[in-house]
């Protein structure tokens, strides 16, 4: 080979050196996100988890320059929105605001289309509704100590309602009868407003549901609140007492999260949970929340994939010592 053909040679030798070292750094640089329309899928329209994600959806549009697309998919407990998600493209372009109804779900479900733990990824936790224990005015205990004394003197005589076997409004309560020492009867209803009902109605001693449900009830008189399911008390019911301020091994409702299907990537997950964040120290999104006595608990992705086992753990102990496995 002459010389000259050797110096082309060398050179062209650098040049695809430097492309292939240039293609590499490009193919390792992290990709805008998003570039297209993102999809999030909720429940029911108007439920918890819908309303969360239209207070999210827009306000992380605007961030991002890109449209997000609300897309309600009720029905089967949220199995059908889970089985989508878990179908998806890993990519962050498909998202899933689930509700407690899924760790509840997983279980109590052996056979699901999905796994709850390997087909998907954490983005964030969303945070908690506020749920109330109430009773009627004219059962007699006025605090919650009071009740739980009331309850022990009675075991198996008094009665709970919920929106259903196997709901969260069942689990929460049954959560709480565990920690408080009471041993009650479950009567399953319809939905929250006839579970309400029975205990206005006195037919039934007491419940634990989300606090919007009852709030009407409770500014009419109709329900006595004794107490919250958060960790704080609520601004809507200030002088009305934590659960953990009487019950301090009672664990809390299981939480509002955003998934994306697994192996999305974690650079997409990071970027999407510190905008949810950010979206939630907004002046107008907190008061709307605290308007809805919502309390809002953004994690990091890591953090999220942690709660959602231990919520599913917690659940499935629950689930296994009542008996309420599916088959």
């Amino acid at each position: 080979m002459h010389e000259k053909q050797k110096r082309i040679v060398s050179s062209l030798a650098v040049v695809i050196g430097t492309l292939w070292i240039t293609a590499a750094a490009l193919a390792q640089a992290p990709q805008k996100y998003p570039v297209k329309p993102v999809r999030m899928l909720s429940g029911a329209f108007g439920s918890p988890s819908d309303i969360l994600s239209r207070t999210l959806g827009p306000r992380l549009a605007e961030m991002w320059g890109q449209p997000v697309v609300i897309e309600n998919r009720p029905g089967a407990a949220g199995t059908i929105a889970a089985t989508l998600l878990a179908q998806a493209t890993p990519d962050g372009y498909t998202l899933l605001l689930i509700s407690a109804q899924f760790t509840i779900g997983a279980a109590m479900h052996s056979k699901l289309p999905y796994d709850p733990l390997k087909d998907f990824a954490g983005v964030t936790q969303i945070g908690f509704s506020t749920s109330v224990l109430p009773v009627h005015p004219a059962l007699g205990p006025k605090t919650l100590k009071d009740f739980i004394a009331y309850a022990r003197a009675r075991p198996g005589k008094i009665l709970f309602s919920s929106g259903g076997g196997g709901s969260s409004t069942h689990l929460s309560a049954e959560r709480f009868n565990a920690a408080a020492g009471i041993k009650a009867v479950h009567v399953g209803f319809k939905g929250t407003p006839d579970a309400l009902l029975e205990v206005a109605g006195e037919r039934v001693q007491y419940c634990i549901v989300g606090l919007g449900s009852a709030l009407p009830l409770i500014k009419n008189g109709r329900l006595l609140p004794l107490a919250v399911s958060t960790q704080q008390r609520s601004p809507l019911l200030p002088d009305v007492p934590s659960i953990t301020e009487v019950v301090p091994g009672f664990g809390r409702d299981g939480s509002h999260s955003l998934l994306a299907p697994a192996r999305t990537p974690m650079a997409i997950r990071n970027q999407i949970s510190r905008d949810v964040a950010r979206v939630f120290e907004m002046p107008e999104v907190k008061a709307k929340l605290a308007a809805q006595a919502y309390q809002s608990e953004p994690t990091t992705p890591l953090e999220h994939d942690k709660i959602l086992r231990q919520q599913i753990r917690d659940f499935g102990e629950i689930v296994q010592r009542l008996g309420l496995k599916a088959k």
